[in-house]
């Protein structure tokens, strides 16, 4: 989900409204809830078990829909940091050359069994060393969705020239008002704003051809939501326990039994660069 980016946030369960079957959610007191969320299974980007409690809305730019098109014009793409292959699996039209990179172990357990049919080759890398393992100028097409940390200088080497980079970052301050609530506040600067995302770009050698931000909203409506995604998600409070942050977790009960969920903003770049010709 590296620094202190939310990026796998955008796997919680999205929708509209309120959960269903919220009734049995509501009337469980602070201690089951949050033993609950302590003792669930909470590996391989698993985001399910939060579904009904917590929501987070959708970017209005449709980003899987805009990397469909674009992939079905290439012959060769590469998904950096794919996790466990969701989406470079789910294209419905795969270039001739089709390659994911993921280093969580968890992650590349689950990615192997979703690619396994599909034409795509899963290479495992560093999730810490940037390092692609790939010759200058292979891919016509590079994306990603939600890096934990961009490589800029190794997505423009892999990149062919005339290339893009097309990829949906978390943005600056991503459910900054959750972090804040449990650690007090916290810098204004941030390597993810979308000026220090140009410049890492432009100083990669790429040009920076378009950059979107946009903030969707999230919801939480029990504390066992927050805190099963504070334990899949380390970098959104780093060094989180349930001990050391009980009180600040009740506090956050409370606000939530008394005003029905705890609402905050997560924040996503949509950003596209290309290697000059």
């Amino acid at each position: 989900m590296g620094q202190t980016s939310q990026a796998a946030i955008a796997h919680v369960h999205r929708g509209d409204g309120h959960p269903s079957g919220g009734e049995d959610v509501a009337v469980r007191n602070f201690d089951d809830l949050v033993d609950e969320a302590s003792r669930a299974p909470a590996g391989a980007w698993d985001f399910s078990w939060l579904t009904g409690r917590a929501v987070e809305e959708r970017p209005t730019w449709r980003y899987f829909e805009r990397v469909v098109d674009r992939a079905a014009t290439v012959s060769t793409l590469l998904d950096v940091q794919a996790g466990v292959g969701s989406m470079i699996g789910n294209l419905p039209a795969l270039p001739a050359l089709s390659v994911a990179t993921e280093g969580f172990a968890s992650s590349v357990a689950v990615a192997v069994e979703r690619l396994r049919a599909s034409r795509v080759h899963l290479v495992v890398t560093s999730q810490t060393v940037p390092g692609l393992p790939f010759t200058d100028g292979t891919f016509e097409l590079v994306i990603s969705r939600h890096p934990i940390e961009v490589w800029w200088t190794e997505i423009a080497r892999v990149l062919r020239a005339g290339g893009s980079y097309f990829a949906q970052h978390v943005g600056p301050h991503s459910l900054r008002s959750l972090s804040e609530h449990l650690m007090g506040p916290l810098p204004d600067a941030s390597k993810r704003s979308a000026e220090a995302e140009r410049r890492a770009a432009e100083r990669a050698g790429l040009d920076v051809r378009s950059m979107n931000l946009e903030h969707p909203r999230t919801a939480f409506y029990d504390i066992g939501a927050v805190v099963y995604l504070l334990r899949l998600v380390p970098w959104i409070v780093p060094g989180f326990t349930v001990p050391r942050y009980r009180d600040e977790l009740r506090a956050l009960h409370e606000l939530i039994e008394r005003e029905g969920g705890f609402e905050t903003s997560a924040s996503r770049t949509l950003i596209e660069a290309t290697k000059p010709v």
